[in-house]
Order: structure tokens, then C-alpha cells, then sequence
């Protein structure tokens, strides 16, 4: 108890860790359940059926776990759960699920989110990803490992983003984006491939050939999106050590619903 200070308002059934750090003024509700080395900072309220793992770090003045924004939801006992070891900066907003999913809006683990960020109901975030400052993901946005948003961005509700993708300043974000590829612009336009990225995260040359040929059978062949899709499948045995690159982005393209940026 000597880690909260005596300002915090705390429900008795919340269940923290004897470890967790609660800052002046912060208010934990009843349905709270936080792991081990947490620290929510000054100021924050965390709310409604939330459940945050271990070593996560909430600067002053966020919202974590208020109900959605959502003119439809009616008090359902949705939920907001949380990962590991994520940074989540000042004033930041994560809102729990809806019914219209499965009921609850998750984040990941390792995830470093900035100041002004939104996160809305039913969201699913991957871990590893950096969501820049006043960053806003809809409702319903799925995004995949080592994603980057950039700062000033918008996701429009149901879009998908893919495992490293990069999303420049003030994206208009409003199709799926494919793995590994950055977009930018409004209209969005996909541009090139993330190889900061991949780099950074140990990619081999061979397999960053290979995802540089998906880019090229995407954007710059003219080939229908069924063509480039065939033709993406055809790298796996050309490069045995891309296979999984390569059906990432297949299994991304097949459940995207409101088209890929093109």
C-alpha cells in the first residue's frame, strides 16, 4: 500500500498487485484488475471491466477503460484487457468493446503509445506497435505486430492495418494497408516498402527481396489484384526461407473487407 498515495481513490474491489503504483488523484474502479509493476500515474482514471498485465506505465491524465463511444451501447458488461510492458503517454483514451465484436477492445503487449492517442471499442492492437501522438483508431480497427501509425493519423472504423506497415504523418486511413508496406497521404497512397523497419527487426536480405516483389506485384506490375495475389503465392518456393511473409500477406488480402490500398 505504500506504493499508492494517499490521494488515490481506490474501490475496495479492485484487485491490484502489491506491487502496483497508483500517482495522486488517480481514481480505480471496481472492476480493475492490474498485474504486478504497473504504475498509473497522476491523474488517470481507470474504469469499467479493465484487466492490465504486468509492467504496463499510464502517464497523467489518461482514460482507460471509460465506456465506448458508441450511440448503441446500452451498459453491456463489456471489457477492455491489456498486455504487458506497454508505454501509455498523457491523455490518452482506450474505451472498452462492444456487443457488435466480441465484447472487448484489446491491446497487446510491448506496444508504445503516445500522448492524445484514441483508442475506440472493439479495437484489437498487436504488440510491438508505436502509435505516434494524437494518433485515432475507430471502432473495430485491427491492428498487426510492429505497425506504426504516425502522428496526426486517422483510421476510419473496420480498417486493418498489417504487421509492418508504417503509416506517415496525418494519414487519411480509410482501406485495409497491407503488411510491410508504407502509405501516406490523403488519399492514402501506398509508396514503398518499411524497409527501416524490417531492417531494424532482423529481415534477411532474401526475405526483404521477396517482400519487395509483393510490393512490385501489387503496385507497379498492373496486374488485377487477383493476378497479384497468384503471383504472390508463386514466391513461396522461389524463397522457401519467405514462406511466412508471403502468406502473411495472403491471409491479410483475403480478410480484408473494405478493399487494400491501391
Amino acid at each position: 500500500m505504500g506504493l499508492i498515495h494517499p490521494t488515490a481513490l481506490i474501490d475496495p474491489a479492485a484487485e491490484l498487485d502489491s506491487t502496483v503504483a497508483v500517482g495522486a488523484y488517480s481514481i480505480v474502479g471496481p472492476h480493475v484488475r492490474v498485474g504486478a509493476g504497473t504504475v498509473i500515474g497522476p491523474h488517470c482514471v481507470v474504469e469499467g471491466r479493465t484487466t492490465i498485465g504486468e509492467q504496463n506505465h499510464f502517464f497523467q491524465f489518461s482514460s482507460i477503460g471509460a465506456v465506448s463511444q458508441d450511440m448503441s451501447y446500452a451498459g453491456e458488461p463489456t471489457q477492455l484487457v491489456i498486455g504487458d510492458r506497454n508505454t501509455v503517454r498523457e491523455f490518452c483514451t482506450l474505451n472498452l468493446g462492444t456487443m457488435k465484436e466480441e465484447g472487448i477492445t484489446r491491446i497487446g503487449s510491448d506496444n508504445w503509445i503516445m500522448a492524445y492517442v484514441h483508442i475506440a471499442h472493439d479495437v484489437r492492437l498487436g504488440d510491438h506497435t508505436v502509435l505516434a501522438n494524437n494518433a485515432t483508431l475507430a471502432g473495430h480497427v485491427h491492428v498487426g505486430d510492429w505497425a506504426v501509425i504516425g502522428g496526426l493519423s486517422g483510421v476510419h472504423q473496420f480498417v486493418k492495418i498489417g504487421a509492418h506497415a508504417m503509416i506517415g504523418f496525418q494519414g487519411h486511413v480509410s482501406q485495409d494497408v497491407p503488411p510491410f508496406m508504407t502509405v501516406d497521404g490523403n488519399p492514402l497512397t501506398a509508396r514503398a516498402v518499411n524497409l527501416t523497419g524490417l531492417r531494424r527487426r532482423g529481415f534477411s536480405d532474401d526475405r526483404i527481396r521477396v517482400v519487395r516483389q509483393m510490393h512490385k506485384l501489387l503496385y507497379r506490375s498492373g496486374l488485377t489484384l487477383e493476378q497479384s495475389v497468384s503471383a504472390i503465392a508463386a514466391l513461396s518456393a522461389e524463397v522457401p526461407e519467405a514462406a511466412g511473409d508471403v502468406q502473411v500477406m495472403l491471409d491479410f488480402i483475403a480478410s480484408a473487407k473494405r478493399g487494400i490500398v491501391r
